[in-house]
């Protein structure tokens, strides 16, 4: 058997106790570079420029891999603290706007219109089939229907994931955060987030690379390795947060002035003025949560073991342990607004349409505006007037060209109710309270020890599941409302009628009522916690179209024309992540040789990723 090396650059070694065998290749034509895992009989000839792998290979790789240390017993003074945050202030405003790219921000802005249209409202938003778009033309190509496929839409969520990670690696790749790794630990949370959003919309890529702040990575990591590097970076990220409470308090005093000037994202600061970690350590052990239920049926036992971890150790449990981008803090609209009202880039979509009004959710009474102009059905004579009921677009629609009404009438379409939307300051949350709820609620009907049974705690996701801020939820008719729709046992029979004629009426797809019924299948249970999952997570689109294709639920309308997709989605079936469509040479060159084999699939729609199994949910 052959021997492994690893290539090395002086005394410094890049890996990961996951990388080995996603780096695992054989391909002698290949430059080298650090952290390629090599084989003997290509090893280089001078003994210096290599390593044998130990048998402790996990820890040796651990202890000298940059970002991944977090060296938090480490005793330090105050000369040498106040030495790193003075060479760390660019960054650290850098990585400030690193937080604001995972929600729509660009350039150190806080989240807006393009970039979040970008990362969201072209793909994931119509994917997941809150919204479709109505027109096809746009400022960077063109999109004729929901699964149109083109290297200038797809690369926008990539796009969005890379102007995060060159925010935070150079402030983790630098020597001096190492005196302060709380501030490490932090911003090594939020690059963690990115990489777990990232890896869920199209798969494998450059990871463990992208932590060294290399410029020109090439070497692509499987969706397993970043999944358990990722978990690996989040348990010790809370053990270093944990710690913080064994700290001197002068040190406190002095990390209390980096979060009050550059961590505007912890709303328990606002209210409370609590400048310790523990909503820090929430959001780590509740993103460790929502990785847990994402892989439950490819690796049930550690999903059961990660999941039950996270939990023991501490998770989001009220609305002030929410972190996320908060425009009644920081005094900027929701992009949305933009998007769909001023731009009309966006409609309501028929299927969340048919779910809101089959349920009776408060939402359909204040979300989303009726018909804005008259909609001409020619081939009956018919006309829907402006401003009679809500009303979505099919997704996979056929879309006409223009952005106004004159020159495309479905752009009278719902869109959304501008002044409510806008005087609720609807956050842009990192891990909403509720998701976490319904993970605990699906964990507890899996028999997973959660803290309490599942019907706590989805009954509790839903009363706090408004898109609202906090601070107006009792203005608005969730929380007015929210008790009788608990108790709601059964739909009501719903008929989505699109009233320009082309796709006809179609029944609603939702059979289930919202009441928690002890008598109920799983599987029943199961749709009950994922549907109202779904409304909560509204309008975080990347995380509603996994669960979506994780669990087959909420039911929602089969995608119109999927063939005009890159051909692999048979009709009926949905889109199963974004491709990486390269049009450059080099980069074709690049996924051919070491993206498509950490895939095990062809660059294409219907490719499922590792976690995502075609097997029953039980």
């Amino acid at each position: 058997m052959k021997k492994k090396y690893l290539v090395l650059a002086g005394s410094m070694l890049f890996a990961s106790a996951t990388m080995q065998s996603c780096l695992d290749y054989d391909d002698p034509g290949d430059e080298l570079g650090l952290g390629d895992i090599i084989l003997e009989d290509d090893k280089p000839d001078t003994p210096e420029d290599s390593i044998s792998t130990p048998d402790n290979f996990d820890e040796l790789v651990k202890r000298y891999s940059a970002v991944d240390t977090l060296d938090y017993t480490r005793e330090v003074t105050m000369e040498e603290v106040a030495d790193a945050i003075g060479k760390l202030q660019i960054q650290f405003s850098q990585a400030q706007g690193g937080r604001y790219c995972l929600r729509g921000g660009k350039e150190a802005a806080y989240p807006g219109a393009h970039a979040y249209q970008r990362q969201y409202s072209l793909g994931p938003d119509t994917y997941a089939q809150y919204f479709t778009v109505p027109h096809r033309d746009f400022m960077y190509g063109t999109l004729t229907s929901t699964y149109d496929i083109s290297a200038d839409f797809n690369g926008g969520p990539l796009g969005a994931y890379t102007m995060a990670k060159n925010t935070f690696m150079p402030l983790l790749n630098n020597p001096a955060i190492n005196v302060i790794p709380e501030i490490k630990a932090v911003n090594l949370l939020f690059y963690c987030l990115s990489a777990q959003e990232q890896v869920d919309l199209a798969g494998p890529f450059t990871y463990f690379e992208d932590k060294r702040n290399l410029e020109d990575p090439r070497v692509y990591n499987n969706v397993k390795s970043i999944y358990y590097n990722i978990v690996e970076n989040l348990d010790d990220i809370v053990a270093c947060l944990k710690n913080y409470e064994n700290r001197e308090p002068w040190y406190k005093d002095m990390i209390s002035g980096v979060l009050a000037q550059y961590h505007d994202t912890n709303r328990k600061f606002f209210f409370e003025g609590d400048m310790s970690f523990d909503t820090y350590i929430k959001l780590a052990n509740s993103l460790k949560l929502r990785m847990a239920m994402h892989i439950v049926k490819v690796e049930p036992q550690t999903a059961k073991k990660w999941a039950e971890e996270a939990v023991e150790s501490g998770v989001i449990e009220s609305a002030d342990d929410q972190q996320g981008i908060f425009p009644i803090f920081l005094g900027f609209g929701h992009p949305l607004v933009d998007i769909c009202n001023s731009w009309g880039d966006l409609v309501l979509s028929a299927s969340f349409e048919s779910l809101l009004m089959s349920l009776g959710h408060p939402y359909a009474d204040y979300i989303f505006a009726k018909n804005s102009n008259d909609i001409i059905n020619e081939d009956e004579e018919e006309v829907l007037p402006a401003n009679t009921r809500i009303c979505g677009l099919l997704g996979g629609t056929l879309v006409g060209t223009g952005q106004d009404y004159s020159v495309n009438q479905l752009q009278a379409f719902s869109k959304l109710n501008t002044e409510t939307f806008s005087q609720a300051l609807a956050p842009l949350y990192f891990i909403k309270w509720a998701e976490v709820d319904f993970l605990r609620a699906e964990g507890a009907l899996r028999g997973w020890n959660m803290g309490g049974d599942a019907q706590f705690f989805y009954e509790r996701g839903i009363r706090n599941g408004y898109m609202e801020d906090p601070m107006f939820a009792d203005q608005f008719p969730y929380k007015q409302n929210i008790e009788e729709y608990i108790e709601r046992e059964d739909p009501n029979e719903y008929f989505c009628i699109d009233p320009t004629g082309e796709n006809g009426t179609m029944e609603s797809v939702t059979k289930i009522g919202v009441k928690w019924n002890n008598d109920d299948s799983n599987e029943t249970k199961l749709e009950k916690i994922i549907t109202q999952k779904y409304i909560a997570l509204f309008p975080l689109s990347t995380e509603a179209w996994t669960e979506m294709r994780r669990t087959g639920y909420p039911k929602v309308f089969s995608i119109l024309n999927p063939d005009d997709g890159d051909g692999s989605i048979a009709p009926g079936e949905m889109i199963r992540r974004i491709p990486w469509v390269p049009t450059d040479p080099r980069v074709q060159d690049i996924v051919t040789n070491y993206a498509l084999p950490t895939l095990g699939g062809p660059d294409a729609q219907a490719t499922r990723l590792w976690w995502d199994v075609d097997a029953p949910n039980f």
